[in-house]
């Protein structure tokens, strides 16, 4: 009896001493919010006061010394997310996550980013403003490397830290800008669409480029494989780090507000990951103060806001990588032809460490336009050599500065200046001010080739006819400054024509921008709470008239009294994607089932890729107005020619009868929660064990794709919607109450899985709350967490 009363107080004493020392661990786990740390290379002590949600305010004597302070907070909190964003753009995730990533490695390191870095790096001026600040942000990142608490992810995956550089911090601008880009998700399904399947399918396709805008102010091969657009869809959707994909802003001028001072709104629409993208900070000195939001690595906020101006950012979505097909020698493949000559390839020889097996070594090819992405993406089935030609790393690049002139403009002036500097990627650069100013620009290098090139196939990249023309002044770039309707808006949808041409590029449905233009147009005062609501709205004004025309086409003859049900309540729907409602599932299923219907039997396998193009999110609603297409045929019935409402009603039929099997036999409780859930999930989740404690969620959430609560999901046919993007933050800057401005962000301030601010914004998030983005000094100062980086005397 001794024996076992002494095991079991033996077994207690163990599991009392592993759970101390396991808090202990968990605590070294943690930022350091509190308290004093040494720090080198300032000249004066940096108080840094933590707000209740974890975001440091920081207060320098100088911008040298607060950057400092910026890179090493930053760097505690987010140092796991700063390493995997670093390693995309040099090709070396292989190094953590093993052959897996292989594919994308090559893709990422084969594109010239890290080239071009070299070359911007090499030419910058070492005494400029920008520089010093960029290098004191690194400073401040590698002195947290060094000193700081090693966060758990680098244990688990077994990777050492490494210091960084400005080649880092210029492989992130380059992941970035290749992250806004459609391009090569769309060119090549639609220049197989073109060899394939022949001119007519291919102009109705192209045709719906002209239709349905809100404007800002042969013979047929069925089998596409969309090989190359499904490279790229694959490559990109393993990736472990956020890509950008579009968002939401209105600036509201004085004269549409209750107040009578502009209300600045922004949400950029990114993919869902943990962290989540941005880190919040205030920075404040003597001369500069910029509440702001930024990317791992990025000294600048591409967000932010101060007393006197508040700026943000959504993708332009205009057109800046173009492809071509090369012409190799006959004699030496090694040569390829441009006009009436023959030049020699450039080859760079390229080193992939991976885990836990031997290095991978390759070559990339390399002529006049770019690349050849025959050489760095698998199974690309094309023997014809095609190049990219990437205006980011085609030009120089002046980003470092967009970036730094932006945060720091004292007016709309500065702030136009610095914006127009951006070659890539085009953004649209929404501005608004203390001064009652309220702005926007399309930024990025604009250019021309001839009139009567479509650049969205590939071109000839040996005439020599297809080359750029013309490269644009930025005055000619779409904007609107202080405009007579009171209000700038921009939802990724196609600009208004500034010389009588619309800029070619892969704009987005008008859905959010008609939502946008059809709430703020007619109201004139705006309020803050009015503007938070507007952000959580649900209604797609164009997804009932898709059903509109989908009912004006279907067979009603032998419904069913379920069926007859199912269509009730889509034709009494108003779009609203509210989680209690049933007709958003019918809607999306039925959509599915419609183009698929309408377009696989042409595609074969290349539909399930242009499915999620968003280049089809255009071609839907002018598809399903249409009475005659040739698409409505099914290439592979013989004898017979079938109509849209044929296929319509089949769409109809399969829809409902999936729906009953997935949710049961009552229409009434097919609700839209039920299908639709967001995860935000961190690369260390992907581990089946460690899922619930490094992913956030999975939550049910309300929105749709397409309405100005923008959730992001494949349709595809597991008819279940799994949130992959949305809002990345959601901001309101009132600037008759600037102190009180809102802010918030998908999940937490932190990448650290042990810090209390990690997810604690999480289900405010899917309610639709904010919080305050202080700028009042005296309140900031009544923060609980205080922490002082000591200068070296």
């Amino acid at each position: 009896m001794k024996i076992i009363k002494k095991s079991i107080l033996f077994l207690i004493v163990i599991i009392i001493v592993t759970l101390v020392a396991g808090w202990f661990y968990t605590k070294t786990l943690k930022p350091t919010y509190n308290g004093e740390i040494k720090i080198e290379n300032t000249t004066e002590d940096v108080t840094i006061h933590f707000d209740e949600i974890g975001v440091p305010h920081i207060n320098a004597k100088n911008q040298q010394d607060a950057y400092v302070a910026l890179g090493y907070v930053h760097a505690q909190d987010r140092l796991w997310q700063m390493e995997l964003i670093r390693r995309i753009a040099a090709g070396r995730l292989s190094e953590i996550f093993g052959e897996k990533l292989i594919p994308t490695d090559k893709l990422f390191s084969g594109l010239g980013i890290e080239e071009a870095a070299a070359k911007t790096i090499a030419n910058l001026d070492k005494n400029a403003v920008p520089y010093k600040m960029a290098i004191a942000y690194l400073d401040g990142i590698n002195q947290y490397i060094e000193n700081g608490k090693t966060p758990i992810e680098f244990n688990l995956v077994g990777v050492a830290k490494e210091k960084y550089t400005l080649k880092d911090m210029y492989n992130v601008f380059g992941y970035m800008a290749f992250s806004f880009a459609i391009a090569h998700k769309t060119d090549p399904m639609l220049n197989e669409v073109k060899e394939k399947l022949g001119a007519t399918y291919f102009n109705e396709l192209i045709g719906v480029e002209t239709k349905n805008l809100t404007l800002i102010e042969n013979e047929k091969n069925p089998e596409i494989t969309g090989a190359f657009s499904e490279a790229m869809h694959s490559l990109m959707d393993v990736l472990p780090i956020s890509p950008f994909i579009g968002s939401n802003s209105w600036v509201i001028g004085a004269d549409k507000t209750k107040n009578g001072k502009v209300i600045f709104a922004n949400d950029p629409h990114i993919g869902y990951s943990q962290p989540s993208v941005w880190y919040q900070a205030h920075v404040k000195t003597p001369d500069y103060e910029m509440y702001g939001f930024h990317l791992a690595l990025i000294p600048f906020p591409l967000l932010g806001h101060n007393k006197d101006f508040a700026y943000g950012l959504t993708m332009f979505e205009n057109d800046d990588i173009d492809f071509y097909e090369e012409e190799n020698n006959p004699q030496n493949t090694d040569q390829y032809k441009f006009k009436e000559a023959y030049y020699d390839y450039t080859f760079i020889e390229k080193r992939l460490k991976i885990k836990d097996v031997k290095d991978s070594l390759y070559t990339i090819k390399v002529s006049k336009h770019g690349p050849l992405m025959n050489g760095i993406i698998t199974h690309l089935e094309t023997e014809k050599p095609v190049a990219m030609q990437w205006i980011y790393t085609k030009l120089e690049n002046k980003i470092l500065d967009v970036a730094y002139e932006m945060s720091h403009a004292k007016n709309i002036t500065e702030f136009k200046n610095g914006a127009s500097k951006l070659h890539a990627p085009g953004l649209n650069m929404m501005y608004g001010d203390a001064k009652n100013n309220i702005a926007w620009f399309a930024t990025g290098q604009l250019y021309k080739y001839r009139d009567s090139l479509y650049t969205k196939t590939f071109l000839n990249g040996s005439s020599g006819e297809d080359e750029i023309k013309e490269y644009l002044d930025f005055e000619e770039n779409p904007q609107a400054i202080n405009p007579d309707i009171n209000y700038v808006y921009s939802a990724n949808n196609q600009p208004d024509a500034m010389s009588n041409d619309l800029y070619p590029g892969y704009y987005l449905s008008e859905d959010r921008a008609k939502r946008i233009v059809n709430l703020v147009a007619p109201k004139n005062d705006w309020t803050k709470q009015d503007v938070a609501k507007m952000m959580m709205d649900v209604t797609s004004p164009k997804a009932p008239e898709v059903v509109k025309s989908f009912i004006r086409s279907l067979d009603k003859k032998n419904l069913s009294a379920s069926e007859k049900t199912a269509i009730h309540i889509l034709e009494t729907w108003q779009g609203n994607f509210d989680k209690d409602e049933v007709a958003p599932v019918i809607y999306n299923r039925l959509v599915y089932e419609f183009q698929k219907n309408t377009f696989a039997d042409e595609m074969g396998k290349g539909f399930d890729q242009f499915a999620n193009t968003p280049f089809i999110e255009k071609v839907l609603p002018v598809q399903a107005a249409k009475e005659k297409s040739v698409w409505w045929d099914n290439v592979t019935t013989k004898d017979k020619v079938e109509t849209k409402q044929e296929i319509v009603t089949t769409s109809f039929k399969n829809a409902f009868s999936f729906l009953e099997d997935q949710l049961g036999a009552n229409v009434a409780d097919w609700k839209w929660e039920r299908v639709v859930s967001v995860e935000h999930k961190h690369a260390v989740g992907e581990v089946a064990v460690l899922r619930k404690y490094f992913n956030v969620g999975p939550f049910v959430t309300s929105g749709g794709d397409q309405v100005i609560n923008n959730q992001i999901y494949d349709i595809d046919a597991t008819g279940y919607y799994k949130v992959k993007a949305g809002p990345s933050t959601r901001r309101i800057i009132d600037f008759s109450d600037v102190e009180n401005s809102l802010a918030i962000v998908p999940t937490g301030q932190s990448g650290r899985v042990f810090s209390k601010h990690y997810k604690d914004q999480a289900k405010s998030f899917l309610k639709g709350d904010f919080f305050k983005m202080k700028l009042n000094t005296a309140e900031i100062r009544e923060s609980e967490n205080v922490l002082i980086l000591k200068a070296e005397k």
